[in-house]
């Protein structure tokens, strides 16, 4: 999905939040995201989805791959709340919140991210308090950086 991450800059200020650093497997997935599309890997001849992509599937061993589209609906499977010590940019906005997501269309495919009020809202938009193992979120889209859009999170029920 990623071979390394660097630090850039979030909505022009110097922040120096991590980016996504794309390898040719994962390169679809961040495409799919700059245009607000939550898509996952999926084989082309068996129809098993997996993430993170990678060029053969696990389970028949074919190289054909598809991207296929997700509701972008899931719950939270698991979660963590950082607190420094913690690099400057993300020890400024603790505590926040990171989940780690069950897709509702693919319920073996989780995806981490942050858990925000908004798509552009800060990482610490959300109390930790109100976060629970199990409440329904779905996606949205921030463009961290130009060019870069990540996914994250949105509770179902604010």
């Amino acid at each position: 999905m990623s071979t390394s991450m660097r630090p850039a800059t979030d909505n022009g200020q110097d922040e120096r939040l991590l980016l996504p650093v794309p390898d040719d497997d994962g390169a679809p997935f961040w495409a799919y995201a700059a245009r607000h599309e939550l898509r996952v890997q999926s084989c082309a001849a068996c129809g098993e989805l997996r993430f993170p992509p990678r060029p053969c599937c696990p389970h028949c061993q074919s190289f054909d791959h598809r991207w296929r589209r997700m509701s972008g609906r899931g719950r939270i499977w698991s979660y963590v709340v950082p607190h420094p010590p913690l690099l400057p940019a993300y020890a400024a906005q603790a505590p926040y919140t990171v989940v780690v997501v069950e897709l509702a269309d693919a319920p073996r495919i989780r995806l981490a991210g942050n858990l925000v009020a908004a798509p552009d809202a800060a990482l610490n938009s959300v109390d930790p308090g109100r976060v629970r193992i199990g409440a329904a979120v779905k996606v949205a889209f921030h463009e961290q950086a130009p060019g870069v859009t990540v996914p994250r999170w949105l509770l179902e029920r604010p």
